[in-house]
């Protein structure tokens, strides 16, 4: 079958999150204030690790790419849902939705990936520190950003090179304010049950194996810790403590969303916002504002810049 030649529906049709106007206004303001927050705080971030000497380390380094990450899954769809607050037909047309799924995918599987490498980084200072130097040089560290994008964009494509070639002759009503990939197979003119099985095994290989090997790094780094007794070991379980939290908060929605991907329940698409637009703001506020190391460098940037104006 000639699937292509079956695919006559050039766009999308977002019903969006609710079609009352108040409460559509509602919503704009509360997520205009926490993209913006987001954007900003994720860009302080990388400015204050790129401009502070103190933070040239391995695990700043990845979390400055962390931060670019969050930006970019900040703007693959934040923007668009914002503008279509104030639309009555929100639509999207085909190549655009599929660049939506393409970027989706690629950013979330980059970052579990990135928060792997976090993950090994954290487990080498605490578990070996003697030779943490000598292991996680820049070199690994440029190894691990470029694994990370690599595998991100591979698990994307591996999604869209099938999803492109879909039938889709007719309903084209996505129920949700973005083109959620299992939203828009179900759209498709033919059985999709191989296709859903197909996206789910993917998608939960990539999820399920990276969320383990975070549970045993941080298991066995949470031991070391508790076997010490020392103000570096509190500081240390201070900063396992927020990067635990953030892979909870960023894999718990993400496994769920996997395991019952093709199930609709009230609950998914708040879940879908926390994921798309709360998620990145996860960074700045969690792993980096309650960083000692990074509150200083921002406070010693703070002062510069109010210095230079004085003078």
């Amino acid at each position: 079958m000639a699937h292509t030649n079956e695919s006559v529906v050039s766009e999308f049709v977002l019903r969006g999150l609710s079609n009352s106007w108040e409460l559509q206004l509602f919503l704009f303001a509360i997520f205009s204030v926490v993209y913006v927050t987001s954007v900003l705080g994720n860009i302080l971030i990388i400015v204050i690790i790129s401009s502070d000497s103190h933070l040239n380390s391995p695990m700043y380094f990845l979390l400055s790419n962390l931060s670019f990450l969050d930006i970019c899954q900040s703007n693959f769809a934040t923007p668009k849902m914002l503008l279509d607050f104030f639309v009555e037909h929100k639509t999207i047309s085909f190549e655009g939705c599929m660049a939506q799924i393409f970027l989706l995918h690629s950013f979330v599987g980059s970052e579990m990936m990135l928060l792997v490498a976090m993950a090994y980084d954290r487990f080498i200072a605490i578990c070996k520190p003697l030779h943490y130097s000598k292991i996680m040089n820049r070199r690994l560290c440029i190894i691990f950003v470029f694994t990370s994008w690599a595998v991100g964009i591979l698990h994307s494509v591996s999604h869209l090179v099938f999803t492109v070639d879909l039938p889709f002759c007719g309903p084209n009503e996505v129920d949700s304010f973005f083109c959620d990939l299992p939203l828009v197979i179900e759209l498709a003119c033919m059985d999709t049950y191989e296709m859903e099985i197909m996206t789910l095994t993917n998608s939960g290989l990539i999820s399920l194996s990276c969320f383990l090997a975070l549970i045993i790094s941080y298991t066995i780094i949470l031991i070391t810790v508790w076997r010490r007794s020392s103000s570096g070991s509190s500081k240390a379980l201070s900063t396992l403590t927020a990067h635990i939290t953030v892979v909870i908060l960023f894999f718990g929605p993400c496994i769920y969303f996997y395991i019952w991907p093709f199930s609709r329940l009230p609950v998914d698409k708040f879940l879908s916002v926390f994921y798309t637009v709360c998620t990145p703001l996860l960074n700045p506020i969690i792993y980096s504002l309650r960083n000692e190391d990074v509150k200083s460098a921002m406070r010693k940037l703070r002062n510069h810049h109010v210095n230079s104006w004085k003078n």
